[in-house]
């Protein structure tokens, strides 16, 4: 252990709640060197549970972009209820974590609500379809694109920056189509959001990642 997280990488295991958007309105900032993919971005509510090395609830959104042939997702904006996955997040990787309060409701459609200082950051309501899940049985590589080192809170970048990528990898039990409504204030951190278009939904279920090298 180190500074209270785990040493990379980090072996995760739980569920996540996924929506793809098209963007309308301006983009928010993203790290050096990158352009975004067709103003695509992704929104999602994860909730890590044993028997991976962290136990967390996240609400993360980002933008998908590409520097020369890389392509992955620069996150933009997110929170979790750890201070050690905050503190990690940020130092290994620029991933700009801040601590929100969460909230997932199970039944025949499940809730979930992130919000601080008793405000609404954002709520989500997802109902999976009825048709079996698919399963992700092979490990299925991604990347994250952050600008590194943060300063000590927030998103902002230090002047000596730089833009990292960081592998990521995960395999999934089921992964099935759902029906989902989200919601954020205007005026909130996601507002940029305002306006964008859902491309698709899916509930993943008993994913198993690596997080890092």
């Amino acid at each position: 252990m180190s500074a209270g997280y785990p040493p990379q990488p980090w072996d995760l295991t739980g569920r996540g709640w996924i929506t793809a958007w098209s963007l309308r309105g301006p983009l928010p900032g993203l790290p050096d060197g990158v352009r975004p993919v067709g103003r695509l971005a992704l929104t999602m509510f994860v909730d890590y549970r044993p028997p991976g090395q962290m136990a967390y609830a996240e609400l993360l959104a980002g933008v998908v972009v590409r520097q020369g042939r890389r392509v992955g997702l620069a996150i933009t904006d997110i929170w979790v209820d750890s201070p050690a996955s905050r503190d990690g997040g940020r130092d290994l990787w620029g991933v700009p974590k801040e601590l929100a309060v969460f909230r997932i409701d199970d039944g025949s459609s499940t809730g979930l609500r992130a919000g601080l200082d008793g405000a609404t950051l954002a709520e989500a309501r997802f109902r999976a379809g009825r048709a079996p899940g698919v399963p992700l049985p092979l490990r299925l590589p991604a990347a994250i694109a952050q600008s590194l080192p943060l300063a000590a809170r927030g998103t902002a970048a230090l002047p000596d920056a730089r833009t990292v990528w960081t592998p990521v990898a995960a395999t999934a039990r089921s992964v099935r189509a759902a029906r989902a409504t989200w919601s954020s204030p205007a005026d909130g951190p996601l507002g940029w959001l305002a306006g964008a278009r859902s491309r698709g939904s899916v509930v993943v279920d008993g994913f198993a990642m690596r997080f890092g090298r």
